[in-house]
């Protein structure tokens, strides 16, 4: 059994319009995204992606839920495979836990959320409080809009600030969230003082963490994340990420820069594209996070040492996630400059362009390779394929590694299969995973997805529902059952209550709702896809309603209105009827 507090966490991690967008282009529309639908023919898009409630749903065919259950209901997959395979995107490992009813309940930890949104706008309103801290921002160029933007703020020097905004200073809360440290001694005291701070964001724009940048210039460390928490982890987050997805997007590429200060620099000159790793190497987890938004990744170091042995970390890390619909090159910036200095020195248009002619990551290999290697001597060349080997067979995107391989042969003057027959590489000609075929669907009515979420949950079925509910059809009439056979067997299992409508409804209704329910996971939380089919159903009669209503009085002279018709008339909104005088 998979543990739902995974579930939950995995779900924090996954992005529901990047799961999808991999399977069905998404245009921007508004705040969602929309589509044509994949579970049914349609040449109007009625397809829409939420990322703020990380929800999908189809206006035309009913068709809703979470990136697991499009990924159930497009792939073909169990529930558990759909959790594996989300979990594989993130990089996460699925745990297995057995029921044991000695074993005392996982302690949960309750307010990370809420604790870490508090001090984003405690620290925000210090900000404002400190001219020092203004003033370094000033001197660094940002603007005042700029800040807003990414909701900077400042802990102010002292051990127990945070105190004022939580009383309750000893909550485990505090120090779960990564706030609130605690010695041996057990006397507790804020994590973050006297710095810049930089709220971190996930896919939804929560804070999930803080980026703290010291401004006196002689205290360390210079930069100070928080630590890892159920909602924070390092290796799988980027910063900036969530205000810059659009402009990615737009652009079509993305720049990795080391640190916030360059996120924020770049932004106030309008390369609102870049977004920076939090105090650690590039993860393959970044790139496929990233590969989901655009085929374009620059990574930009700064030309020393350091800026170059981390362009090699982040190179190395990339190999697995590589895909050869992906172009990843690498800018290196003059010694003495940062992305921050350059792009206020130089301006926008020097620095884009730039990028446009940074390092491709094959070159950039090759380079790295080749640097400190004459590739003079037999010895010389069999140190280079002894390097060259591990990198290799890390790519599994078979042209990218195909021409790697090339060149690697070449510099060691060997043919290709010369060279094959002394390395160890994977089978690039390997064939192809078949994926499975995507289901299909036809249009599933209201009535009907209402009465399988009841069959699924019937403890939400509501008596007052067959009060404005009619039953002049067949399936207002399944649906009548349905909510009268749930009030009465309200913790049954689906079987049960089937069982009981069999010999009630229409036999090819009856069928039809069996084959949907096969479809369906037990194990998925319903009460708010109910909640809103329902308000969709209350919808559908109060407009017939409204419609029959209208049609009755718009044949009269306004003037033979009674006060009540006036009334309802006036309740039906603002719309006018073309028949009304």
């Amino acid at each position: 059994m998979i543990p739902e507090s995974f579930i939950q966490e995995l779900l924090n991690r996954v992005d529901v319009v990047d799961v999808i967008d991999k399977s069905v282009p998404l245009k921007k529309a508004g705040a969602n995204y929309s589509a044509c639908c994949p579970f049914h023919n349609e040449k109007s898009p009625s397809f829409t992606v939420s990322p703020t409630k990380q929800f999908y749903h189809c206006f035309g065919c009913g068709a809703h839920g979470t990136a697991v259950g499009f990924l159930m209901e497009y792939q073909g997959l169990s529930f558990v495979e759909a959790i594996q395979e989300l979990a594989k995107m993130v990089g996460m490992i699925v745990p297995q836990e057995t029921r044991d009813e000695n074993r005392p309940a996982q302690k949960l930890v309750v307010g990370l959320q809420e604790s870490l949104q508090q001090a984003a706008q405690y620290y925000k309103a210090e900000l404002k409080k400190s001219q020092r801290a203004i003033d370094y921002l000033k001197a660094r160029g940002l603007s005042g809009q700029v800040a807003a933007k990414f909701q900077i703020g400042y802990a102010p020097a002292g051990w127990q600030n945070l105190q004022t905004v939580f009383p309750d200073y000893e909550n485990e809360a505090l120090s779960t969230a990564g706030l609130v440290v605690q010695n041996e001694q057990g006397r507790r005291y804020d994590r973050f003082r006297d710095r810049i701070m930089f709220p971190i964001h996930d896919q939804k724009g929560q804070v999930i963490g803080f980026g703290g940048r010291v401004i006196n210039p002689e205290d360390t460390p210079k930069y100070y994340n928080s630590p890892e928490t159920p909602l924070f982890q390092k290796g799988h987050e980027l910063y900036g990420l969530f205000l810059a997805r659009r402009a990615i997007r737009e652009a079509g590429r993305a720049l990795v820069v080391e640190g916030y200060m360059d996120v924020v620099a770049l932004a106030q000159y309008g390369i609102e594209y870049a977004i920076a790793a939090l105090g650690t190497a590039t993860t393959p987890f970044h790139i496929t996070k990233l590969m989901r938004q655009a085929d374009e990744i620059v990574f930009c170091f700064d030309g020393d040492n350091a800026g170059r042995t981390a362009a090699w970390r982040a190179a190395m890390n990339a190999l697995p996630a590589l895909t050869d619909g992906l172009k990843l090159s690498f800018l290196f910036l003059p010694k003495e400059h940062d992305p921050d200095s350059y792009v206020r020195e130089f301006g926008k248009e020097k620095f884009e362009a730039e990028i446009k002619v940074a390092m491709p990551l094959s070159q950039f290999i090759l380079k790295h390779l080749s640097e400190e290697n004459a590739l003079q001597s037999q010895e010389d060349r069999v140190r280079f394929l002894n390097e060259a080997e591990p990198i290799l067979q890390q790519i599994n995107a078979p042209r990218s590694a195909m021409y790697l391989r090339k060149k690697v042969a070449e510099l060691a003057q060997l043919s290709l299969e010369e060279m094959h027959a002394l390395l160890k590489l994977p089978n690039l000609n390997k064939a192809p995973v078949q994926a499975r075929p995507k289901l299909t669907r036809t249009t599933i009515s209201l009535h009907k997805r209402v009465s399988l979420m009841l069959l699924m949950q019937p403890d939400l079925a509501n008596a007052e529902d067959l009060e404005w509910l009619p039953s002049e059809t067949e399936e207002e009439e399944l649906l009548r059952l349905t909510i009268e056979t749930c009030l009465l067997h309200p913790h049954s299992k689906p079987v049960v209550i089937m069982r009981e409508l069999e010999d009630k409804v229409d036999t090819k209704l009856f069928r039809e709702l069996e084959r949907e329910l096969s479809l369906l996971d037990e194990t998925l939380d319903l009460a708010l896809e109910f909640a809103g089919a329902k308000q969709q159903l209350e919808q559908v009669y109060v407009h017939k309603q409204g419609g029959e209503l209208l049609a009755q009085i718009s044949e009269k002279p306004l003037s033979a209105l009674t006060e009540n018709e006036r009334a309802m008339l006036k309740n039906l909104g603002n719309k006018p009827s073309r028949n009304r005088v």
